[in-house]
C-alpha cells in the first residue's frame, strides 16, 4: 500500500547531536567550567533538565534528541553548574529552527549568552524533520475505585467522563462510561491523543452533573510508556472527596497512518463536527463553538491531501467558520482568512462540478460582510459579478437557487446603500422577489427571505417615499414574524426589521398607531437578544429612535428618558474599534432632544462630544454624511431656541448647507437639508446673498426626487409632501428685488409632470439637422417613458407575489429607461448650441416668445408677500407688481367661502338630479339651487370683489390698461398664470356686479389661464400650421352614461353646434351615446383638429392621468388620450362639469382635465370650474360656435379653426351674463367658464 501523502501527515521538528564548547583560551581566563546540566523551557516533554556529559574540560554533550513544540516563540536552554548556578543561556526561534531543517546535514551553532563575560560558549546542533506516521490511540479505558466502602462509607454513581484536548474535540467532549459493578466503570472504544499541545485532562462526573475527580495524562510521557512497555498505563485520580481513591487505566497502541483512507476518515469526521459547532454557534451564541469549529476543520485540512476532489469543499467550510467568528469579533484577520480560503476553494473547483455555485456564493459573502465592516466598494464590485455568475451556473428547479438570489439582492442592496443608485435598489427587489416565489412555503428559510425582501422595499421607500413600498414591507415583516415561533433565534432580526419599517412609514405619516408598533416590535427584540450578542447595541439604537419620536409626538419626559439610556447602553457594548457614527449621532440627537426639554446644559456636552466623534469616524465622501451633518444641524436649531444667539443659528445653517451640497447620500435626506438651508437662512438672514442659491439648490433636489423614473401617479404622490416650495422661492426672490429669478424659480418648481411630458413631446427638428441618428434614439426612448409612466400599475399588499414580480420587471425596464433618456441629454447637451437643451429656461429666453396680443400675468401668493411677474412681448425684463393688500389667508379663505358654497349647493355633484331654474328655463345638467339661507348672501360677491380690488385691478392699472366703453377695438388678451391657492379662485370674473360703479375684468381684457409661461412661450415658439386634411370639428354628446345622472341636453347642444358647422361648410362629425366606443371617439380625435366633448368628466386628482370623461360604452381616460398622435390638435370644449377644479393637495401641479388636455397637444381648451346648467351650456356652447364662424377669416376650406376661441367663450359668456341679474346663482352660472391655452 502506497505510504500516506505528505500533506496528510503531521510532522515533528527534533534538535539532536547537542554540543555545548568553550571557545575561549584558559590563558585568557583561568577559571575551568562545571557544566552539568542543560535546563530547557519550551518543549513539549515534561521534564525540562537535561543532564549533560563532559567529554573534555573544554566540551559537553547530550545524547538523544529534544522536539520542539509547535507552541510558544521557541526554546531556551539555561546552563547549569554543578552547583545548580546558572552559567548563561541562549534562545532558539521556532521559526529559525524550522527554515533550516532543509540543511540538517550541517550543524547549526549558536552563541551562549554567558553571565562571566570572560566564557565564551557556543551550543551546536543538527535539525532532523520527523514525520508523524502515525497516531496514539488510548483503548478501553477503565475508572476503578481503590478504597474500600468502610472508609468512605459513601457508594458513587459515575455516568460521564469529559475529556479536554483530543484533536476532535480539543475543547472538550463529554464521554459515557458504562458500570460494570460498584467499583468499576469502562469506556469501549479509543481517544485520540493530540499529537501536539499539553495533553489530555479528564474529569469523572456523577450521576447529578457534579465534579468527583480529574487527572492530567501526558501525551509525551504516554507516548513514551507505550515504547517502552506492553503494560496498561494507570494513573491516580485527584478526587474531590480525600476519602474516595480511584484508578484510571487503558491500553496506549499506537497506530499507523498506513493508509490514505484512515486519514481521508478522520478528516471527514472533523468536518462534519466543524460544520455542526458552526450551526450550534448560530444558534447559541456560544463563541467556545466556532473557536473550535475552526481547529478542528483547520486539522481536516491539514489531512487533506492536494488533488482530492473534497478539498474545495473543507476550504470552503473553514472559510464560513472565520466568517462566522469575524462577524462576532470584528477581527479582520479572520474574514482575510475566510476570502483566502474561499478563493482557494473556488480555484480548486473544477467548472462544472456541482459545488461550485455554493463556493462562489461563499466567497462573495465573504467579500461583502468585510465591506460592511471596512465601507472599502472594491469589496461590492469583487461580489456582484460572482454572485451573478452562481446565480447563472444555477438550475431554475434547484434548491439553493431562492439563497443565491437573496444573496445577490443582499449584494445591490448594500451597494444601494453607499451609492444611491436606484438601479441597485429595484434590482435587489426582483432579485428578493424571485426568491420568495422561488421557495416552498413552510420552507425553514422563509422568514428570513421575507425580511430581506421587507427591508429592500423599506429601503427604497427612504429614497422614493412612495408609501406602496413602506407598505410592501411592513406586510413582508408581518409575515416573516408570523411564521416563526417566539423563541426562534431569527426572531430579534425580523422583529427589530418589522420596527424600524414602521418607524420609517412613521416619519413619513406621523401615523400613532404605527409607531406603537414599531416600540413594541424592538422592545420584545431587545428583551428576546443575548446579553453577550453583537448585534444588541444595533437594537438598542433603533429602541432609543422610535422611543425619541414618540417623544417629539406626546412629549413624554419618560420616552426621551429611555432613549438616552437605550443608546448610551448601546454605545457602552460597543468595542472602541466597532463603534460606528450611526450610534453616535442617535445618541446626540436624542440628547438635544432631552436638552430642548430639560434645559440640562449637561446633554448639551455630550451631544457635541458624541457628533464630534460621529465626524471622526465618518470618512469623506461616505454615504451617510448628509444625515450626520442634518442632525448636527438640527442640534444647533436646538441650541438657538434656548440661547436665541445667532451665531447658533448660523452654525445651523452652515451645517443644513453642508449636508444639501454633499455629492453623495440619499437625495431625500438632502431636500430636506435644503429646505431647511433655504427657509432659516430666508427667515434670519433674508439679505444674505446665500438665499437664492439654497432656494435653487432645493427645487433641483424636488425636480430629481419627482423623476422620469417614477409613474405619474407616484410623482404626485411624492410632489405632495413638499407643496409650495417654488413660491417661497418665488417670494424670496421678489424680496430681493430679482423678479427674473422668481419666475425661473416658479417655472422650474411648479407643473413638474406635465412639463416632463411637454420636454418628452419637444420637436427634435434643430437636433436632427445634426445628428439624425441621437434624435431617433431621443424620440424613441421619449415615447417609451411616456408609455411607462402612464401605463405601469402600482403595486399594492393583496397583490399575487407572481404579479409583484411582473409590476417590478417594469419598474425595472421603466427605471432603465429614465437612465438612458439621462444618458441622451448629455450627449445632446455636449452639442455645442445645444448647452441647455431641455433645462429650464432662463428668464431671458421666456421673454423672447411671448405672445403680441397681451401679457402673462404670473400671481405668486406666499406667507411672507404676494407678487405679480408680468411679461410683455417686446419688454426686456418681467415687470414686479407687488400686492401689498393681498395675503395668503385671504386667498385661502376666498377658497374656502367658495368650497362651502358650492358644496352646499351641490355645485360639485354629478350624481343627483338636476332642479335648478335659471330665467325661468329647467336645467337638466347636475347643479342645484344655492340653499335659501345663502342666497341672498354675497359670498360670490364678496370673492369676485376682494379680488378685483387687492389683486386685478392693481395689476391692469399698473400695466396701462384702460377701459373705453364706446371703442370699436378689440380687447387685449391677457393670460393668468396662478399659484397656490389663486389657483381655485375665478381671476377671469374680478369685478364689482353691484351699485353703480360697476366694473369687472371682462370690460378691460379678454381672460385666459395658462399652467406655465413656458406653455405659452412654447406655443409663440413652435408655431405650426394645422394640417388641412384632418381640420374638423368632431363632436360627441353622451346624455346618459352609466351611473351617471341623465344630462339630454348634452343631445340638442350638439345637435345645434352640427347645423352651424355644416351651414357655415365646415368639416364635422357627430357621434351620440351608444354609437361611439372609447376608441372610435380617440380615433376621431386623431382625425378631427378639435373636439367638443359634451358628456360627465370625472376628474381623479390623485392620479390625473386616469381621470375620465365617461361614455355610454365605457370611459374614455387621459392616459389614453395623451399616448395618441394628436400633433395637429386645436380646440377642446370640454362640455362637462369641473373639468379645471385642480386639487387643494397639488394647487401648482394643475390636476385638471383642461391642463392635461393642454400637455396631450391641444393649443386651447375651454373648460369649467364648477358644475354647469343644462341650458346654459347649450347656449355657451352656440354663442362659442357662431362667434367663431362669422369672425373666420378668408375661405376656411371646410376647415376649423380655434383661434380666436378665447375672444369667442368671452362673447359667449357675456352675452349669457347680460341676459341673467347680477345675483348670486347668475354669477354662478356664468363664472365657471375658463379658457386655457394660446
Amino acid at each position: 500500500m502506497a505510504p500516506p501523502n505528505s500533506s496528510a501527515v503531521k510532522s515533528r521538528f527534533l534538535l539532536k547531536d547537542i554540543v555545548l564548547e568553550r571557545t575561549d583560551t584558559l590563558i585568557e581566563y583561568w577559571k575551568s567550567l562545571n557544566v552539568t546540566e542543560l535546563w530547557a523551557a519550551g518543549i513539549p516533554a515534561s521534564r525540562n533538565s537535561l543532564s549533560l556529559t563532559r567529554i573534555s574540560p573544554r566540551r559537553w554533550a547530550m545524547s538523544g534528541s529534544i522536539e520542539l513544540s509547535a507552541e510558544g516563540d521557541g526554546l531556551v536552554f539555561i546552563l547549569k553548574s554543578e552547583g545548580g548556578d546558572d552559567i548563561g543561556f541562549v534562545h532558539l526561534d521556532k521559526l529559525d529552527i524550522r527554515a533550516s531543517k532543509t540543511e540538517f546535514e550541517e550543524k547549526i551553532s549558536k552563541q551562549v549568552e554567558m553571565y562571566d563575560a570572560h566564557v565564551h560558549l557556543t551550543m551546536s546542533f543538527k535539525i532532523v524533520e520527523k514525520l508523524l506516521k502515525s497516531r496514539f490511540l488510548l483503548k478501553d479505558i477503565v475508572l476503578e475505585r481503590i478504597d474500600t466502602m468502610n472508609e468512605s462509607g459513601k457508594p458513587l454513581k459515575v455516568t460521564e467522563l469529559w475529556v479536554s484536548g483530543t484533536p476532535a474535540s480539543p475543547n472538550g467532549k463529554c464521554l459515557s462510561l458504562t458500570r460494570v459493578s460498584a467499583r468499576r466503570w469502562e469506556r469501549v472504544g479509543s481517544i485520540e491523543l493530540p499529537a501536539e499541545g499539553d495533553g489530555l485532562v479528564c474529569i469523572v462526573k456523577s450521576e447529578e452533573g457534579d465534579d468527583v475527580g480529574f487527572v492530567h495524562l501526558d501525551s509525551v510521557e504516554m507516548r513514551a510508556f507505550e515504547a517502552d512497555s506492553k503494560r496498561s498505563f494507570k494513573k491516580d485520580l485527584q478526587m474531590c472527596d480525600a476519602q474516595i481513591h480511584m484508578t484510571v487505566s487503558c491500553e496506549i497502541v499506537e497506530v499507523p497512518f498506513d493508509s490514505i483512507q484512515e486519514a481521508s476518515d478522520l478528516a471527514t469526521e472533523l468536518t462534519a463536527r466543524g460544520i455542526m459547532l458552526r450551526h450550534r454557534f448560530k444558534r447559541t451564541g456560544n463563541f467556545a463553538d466556532v473557536a473550535e469549529a475552526i481547529s478542528v476543520q483547520q486539522r481536516a485540512v491539514a489531512l487533506t491531501p492536494a488533488g482530492d476532489p473534497l478539498l474545495p469543499g473543507r476550504l470552503s467550510d473553514l472559510g464560513n467558520s472565520f466568517t462566522s467568528r469575524f462577524q462576532w469579533t470584528g477581527s479582520l484577520s479572520d474574514i482575510a482568512q475566510a476570502i483566502s480560503n474561499q478563493q482557494k476553494a473556488v480555484t480548486l473547483t473544477h467548472e462544472g462540478d456541482i459545488g461550485l455555485p455554493d463556493r462562489l456564493n461563499n466567497l462573495a459573502l465573504a467579500f461583502l460582510i468585510r465591506h460592511e465592516r471596512t465601507g472599502d466598494l472594491s469589496d461590492i464590485s469583487k461580489a456582484i459579478p460572482v454572485i451573478q455568475q452562481v446565480v447563472g451556473l444555477t438550475p431554475a428547479n434547484h434548491p439553493n437557487l431562492p439563497l443565491f438570489l437573496a444573496n445577490l439582492g443582499g449584494a445591490f442592496s448594500t451597494r444601494f446603500e453607499r451609492t444611491g443608485d436606484p438601479a441597485d435598489v429595484a434590482k435587489c427587489i426582483l432579485a428578493r422577489q424571485k426568491a420568495v416565489e422561488l421557495t416552498p412555503e413552510g420552507h425553514e428559510n422563509m422568514p428570513t427571505l421575507l425580511m430581506n425582501l421587507g427591508n429592500a422595499f423599506r429601503l427604497r421607500f427612504e429614497q422614493s417615499a412612495n408609501l406602496s413600498d413602506i407598505s410592501e414591507a411592513i406586510s413582508a415583516h408581518m409575515k416573516a414574524v408570523d411564521l416563526l415561533r417566539e423563541d426562534h433565534h431569527d426572531m430579534p432580526s425580523i422583529l427589530t426589521a418589522l420596527g424600524n419599517s414602521c418607524s420609517s412609514r412613521f416619519d413619513r405619516t406621523r401615523e400613532p398607531t404605527v409607531l406603537a408598533v414599531s416600540i413594541s416590535a424592538l422592545q420584545k427584540s431587545v428583551q428576546l437578544t443575548p446579553a453577550n450578542h453583537p448585534d444588541l447595541p444595533d437594537r438598542l439604537i433603533n429602541l432609543g429612535v422610535s422611543l425619541m419620536r414618540r417623544f417629539e409626538l406626546a412629549g413624554e419626559l419618560a420616552d426621551i428618558e429611555e432613549a438616552v439610556s437605550a443608546q448610551t447602553r448601546a454605545i457602552a457594548l460597543t468595542p472602541e474599534n466597532m463603534l460606528h457614527a450611526t450610534m453616535l449621532n442617535n445618541l446626540a440627537v436624542s440628547l438635544m432632544r432631552r436638552f430642548g426639554r430639560t434645559g440640562n446644559v449637561s446633554d448639551v456636552v455630550k451631544a457635541e462630544k458624541a457628533h464630534q466623534k460621529a465626524v471622526e469616524l465618518t470618512p469623506e465622501g461616505h454615504e451617510n454624511l448628509p444625515s450626520l451633518l442634518t442632525n448636527v444641524a438640527n442640534s444647533w436649531r436646538v441650541r438657538f431656541d434656548h440661547s436665541h444667539n445667532l451665531g447658533d443659528m448660523e452654525k445651523c445653517i452652515s451645517n443644513y448647507k453642508s449636508a444639501a451640497t454633499c455629492t453623495v447620500g440619499s437625495s431625500l435626506i438632502k431636500l430636506e437639508a435644503a429646505q431647511n438651508w433655504a427657509t432659516l437662512l430666508n427667515t434670519h438672514f433674508p439679505k444674505s446673498p446665500q438665499v437664492l442659491p439654497a432656494f435653487d439648490t432645493t427645487l433641483g433636489y424636488v425636480s430629481l426626487l419627482a423623476g422620469l423614473e417614477q409613474t405619474v401617479h407616484g410623482r404626485y404622490i411624492w410632489l405632495q409632501s413638499v407643496p409650495g416650495l417654488a413660491l417661497s422661492a418665488a417670494a424670496a426672490a421678489c424680496s430681493l428685488d430679482r423678479p427674473d429669478k422668481a419666475l425661473e424659480f416658479l417655472e422650474q418648481g411648479r407643473c413638474l409632470v406635465w412639463g416632463q411630458l411637454n420636454n418628452l413631446r419637444t420637436p427634435l427638428d434643430e437636433i436632427r439637422s445634426i445628428d439624425s441618428n441621437l434624435a431617433d434614439r431621443i424620440a424613441d426612448i421619449s415615447k417609451r417613458l411616456e408609455n411607462a409612466a402612464s401605463s405601469r400599475e402600482t403595486t399594492h399588499t393583496t397583490m399575487s407575489l407572481s404579479e409583484k414580480i411582473a409590476l417590478e420587471d417594469e419598474s425595472h425596464s421603466h427605471l432603465k429607461l429614465a437612465q438612458q433618456w439621462d444618458e441622451l441629454l448629455k450627449t445632446a447637451r455636449a452639442i455645442p448650441g445645444f448647452e441647455n437643451f431641455l433645462q429650464p429656461l432662463p428668464s431671458s429666453a421666456l421673454l423672447r416668445h411671448l405672445p403680441a396680443s397681451g401679457p402673462i400675468v404670473v400671481i405668486n401668493v406666499d406667507e411672507r408677500r404676494c407678487d405679480v411677474i408680468s411679461l410683455l412681448a417686446g419688454v426686456d425684463e418681467p415687470l414686479h407688481i407687488p400686492l401689498p393688500n393681498f395675503s395668503l389667508d385671504k386667498a385661502k379663505k376666498y377658497r374656502a367661502d367658495l368650497k362651502i358654497l358650492l358644496r352646499s349647493g351641490r355645485f360639485r355633484a354629478r350624481e343627483e338630479d338636476a332642479s335648478m331654474v335659471l330665467g325661468g328655463e329647467a336645467a337638466a345638467r347636475p347643479i342645484r339651487p344655492v340653499n335659501r339661507a345663502r342666497r341672498d348672501g354675497d359670498i360670490v360677491h364678496g370673492v369676485l370683489c376682494g379680488l378685483w380690488n387687492d389683486v386685478v385691478k392693481p395689476i391692469l392699472d399698473a400695466l396701462g390698461f384702460s377701459r373705453d366703453p364706446t371703442s370699436t377695438e378689440v380687447l387685449p388678451r391677457i393670460w393668468w398664470c396662478p399659484t397656490g391657492a389663486m389657483s381655485f379662485l375665478p381671476l377671469h370674473a374680478a369685478g364689482i356686479y353691484t351699485g353703480s360703479k360697476s366694473e369687472s375684468i371682462l370690460d378691460y381684457a379678454v381672460s385666459s389661464y395658462t399652467p406655465t409661461v413656458t406653455a405659452i412661450s412654447n406655443r409663440v415658439r413652435n408655431h405650426r400650421a394645422i394640417d388641412k386634411s384632418v381640420s374638423g370639428l368632431f363632436l360627441t354628446s353622451q346624455p346618459n352614461a352609466p351611473g351617471a345622472t341623465s344630462i339630454p341636453g348634452t343631445t340638442q347642444e350638439a345637435q345645434s353646434i352640427q347645423s352651424l358647422a355644416v351651414e357655415n361648410g365646415a368639416r364635422v362629425l357627430k357621434l351620440e351615446g351608444s354609437d361611439v366606443t372609447a376608441g372610435d371617439c380617440l380615433k376621431h380625435m386623431e382625425n378631427f383638429s378639435s373636439v367638443h366633448l359634451a358628456c360627465h368628466a370625472s376628474q381623479d386628482a390623485a392620479d390625473p392621468l386616469q381621470s375620465r370623461f365617461l361614455l355610454h360604452k365605457g370611459s374614455l381616460n387621459l392616459a389614453t388620450i395623451l399616448q395618441s398622435n394628436l400633433k395637429n390638435a386645436d380646440l377642446a370644449f370640454l362640455s362637462a362639469c369641473q373639468t379645471s377644479t385642480g386639487e387643494e393637495k397639488l394647487s401648482d401641479e394643475a390636476v385638471h382635465l383642461a391642463a392635461g388636455m393642454l400637455a396631450a397637444g391641444y393649443r386651447r381648451v375651454v373648460a369649467t370650474m364648477w358644475s354647469i346648467g343644462d341650458q346654459p351650456a347649450q347656449e355657451v356652447a352656440n354663442s362659442f360656435y357662431k362667434y367663431l364662424w362669422s369672425h373666420r377669416e378668408g375661405d376656411s376650406d371646410g376647415g376649423f379653426d380655434g383661434t380666436l376661441s378665447a375672444y369667442a367663450l368671452h362673447h359667449a359668456v357675456q352675452q349669457l351674463r347680460h341676459r341673467l341679474d347680477n345675483s348670486e346663482s347668475s354669477l354662478l352660472t356664468w363664472v365657471p367658464y375658463v379658457h386655457f391655452g394660446y
